[in-house]
C-alpha cells in the first residue's frame, strides 16, 4: 500500500523549477496530495510510470509535471470541448486555469471551486474569507491565494488545513515550504509568501461536493486518476 503524501507546517515540499510555474507547482503537489501513486511516482520513480513526468530524478519528474500542468492552464481549449481565454506562460498561471485543475485531477473528486478577488476588501471582509476558508479547506480540499504588491498579483500558493480546526496553512512553492498562514498577517495585508504581502485571489472549494455513480465523459483536461477513488460519502456541505 502506498503511503499518502503529506505536507504540515515545518515540513519541505518540492519547489517550482521556474520562475513562472508557481501555480502549476500548487497544482502539482495538490495532485500529489490526492492521489498517492502519482505522488509515489514522483517523489521516488517507482510504481507505475506516469506519462508527461519523466525524469531520472524527483526535481525532473516535478518539473516535467509542472509544464503539463502549465501547457494545459494557460491554453485554449476548455474542459469538454469549446474555447477559454489563452494566457501567455510567461505571465504564470491564471485563475480559470488553475480551477479547471483543480476540479479535473487535483482535488477530491466532485469537489468544486469558485474565483473570488479579495484585493478590495476591507480588514473586517479579510477576516471573513479567512474563517470561510477554515471550513471550506478540507484535507484533498485545499484552495489557491495568489499574493503580490499593492498594484499587482505576482505569486500562486495553496492552502492546506492546519493542525488546529482554527489555523490554516500554506505551501510556498518557491521555497517549498509549509507554514502558518496567519488570520492577522491576512487581515492586514502583512503576509510574507516568497517576498509578497497583498492578497489578490482565491480560488475556493465551494463546499458542495457533487457525488456521481458514473465515473465523468474524460475531457483534454482530465487525467486519469492513479489512486482508488476517495471516499465520497463523507458529507458535503461545510
Amino acid at each position: 500500500m502506498n503511503a499518502p503524501f503529506r505536507l504540515v507546517q515545518g515540513s519541505s515540499g518540492p519547489r517550482q523549477q521556474s520562475p513562472t510555474t508557481c501555480g502549476a507547482a500548487c497544482a502539482t503537489v495538490a495532485r500529489m496530495l490526492v492521489d498517492a501513486p502519482f505522488a509515489r511516482w514522483v517523489t521516488s520513480g517507482e510504481g507505475h510510470p506516469v506519462p508527461g513526468a519523466e525524469g531520472a530524478t524527483a526535481a525532473e519528474r516535478f518539473a516535467a509535471w509542472e509544464r503539463v500542468v502549465h501547457a494545459r492552464t494557460n491554453g485554449w481549449r476548455a474542459p469538454g470541448g469549446g474555447f477559454v481565454l489563452a494566457w501567455p506562460q510567461a505571465l504564470g498561471t491564471p485563475p480559470w486555469g488553475l480551477k479547471h485543475e483543480l476540479e479535473h485531477g487535483a482535488a477530491r473528486v466532485g469537489t468544486r471551486y469558485r474565483i473570488i478577488s479579495v484585493r478590495a476588501h476591507s480588514e473586517e471582509s479579510l477576516r471573513a474569507r479567512y474563517r470561510r476558508l477554515l471550513d471550506l479547506v478540507v484535507d484533498g480540499e485545499p484552495a489557491v491565494l495568489y499574493v503580490g504588491n499593492r498594484l499587482l498579483p505576482r505569486h500562486v500558493t495553496l492552502v492546506l488545513p492546519g493542525e488546529r480546526p482554527d489555523v490554516l496553512e500554506v505551501y510556498e512553492p518557491a521555497s517549498g515550504t509549509v507554514q502558518v498562514l496567519d488570520e492577522e498577517a491576512f487581515a492586514h495585508r502583512r503576509l510574507r509568501l516568497g517576498g509578497w504581502s497583498v492578497p489578490w485571489i482565491l480560488v475556493q472549494p465551494t463546499g458542495h461536493r457533487r457525488v456521481h455513480d458514473a465515473a465523468p465523459a474524460p475531457s483534454a483536461w482530465r487525467v486519469p486518476r492513479l489512486a482508488p477513488e476517495p471516499d465520497l460519502l463523507r458529507e458535503a456541505g461545510r
